[in-house]
């Protein structure tokens, strides 16, 4: 069995996905604010969502990890590393539960575990791929110094791809 790392960051906690975990990341997965991940999906699907990225640990040595804020436990979103069939390239990817927006959380947390895949893993890069409508997750991407990428493969034709590269490679 993989270990799975638990990451800190000056202010949060990356650790693994546990069963608990799933009913706030359902009502995220079957709500209005998953249109941009391909919902609002039915709880079926959600639970599917979910055991893809405690499995991809298993897999491929990475996957997903929920958000903590360190000084109060309360768990903000998630953010993980995603391969396998429905994904050319291994993609760094996140969400965030409703109400804690604009707080740099997800910026923190996708950054940290880049970081992590990078070193740990001996990556050479890592995508992201997004609705062209969400510019939110975009801007997150562009902060996190991820470039525009209009030559990659995509899950979907219209997905929007930016690329993460390594230290010392960024530009």
């Amino acid at each position: 069995m993989t270990s799975i790392p638990a990451l800190r960051t000056a202010r949060l906690v990356l650790r693994p996905m546990v069963e608990a975990d799933f009913p706030a990341y359902r009502n995220l997965m079957v709500s209005p604010r998953s249109t941009y991940m391909g919902g609002p999906f039915d709880e079926v699907r959600a639970w599917g969502l979910f055991c893809h990225d405690i499995a991809c640990w298993t897999l491929y040595g990475h996957g997903g990890l929920m958000i903590d804020i360190a000084t109060t436990g309360a768990c903000v979103g998630q953010v993980g590393i995603n391969h396998g069939p429905l994904f050319p390239e291994k993609e760094l990817g996140w969400l965030l539960y409703d109400g804690f927006e604009g707080r740099g959380y997800v910026t923190e947390a996708a950054a940290a575990l880049r970081d992590w895949a990078f070193a740990e893993l001996g990556l050479s890069s890592l995508v992201s791929y997004f609705d062209p409508a969400n510019i939110r997750s975009i801007a997150v991407a562009e902060r996190l110094g991820a470039v525009r990428d209009d030559n990659a493969p995509r899950q979907d034709p219209e997905d929007v791809v930016y690329r993460h590269l390594p230290p010392g490679t960024r530009g």
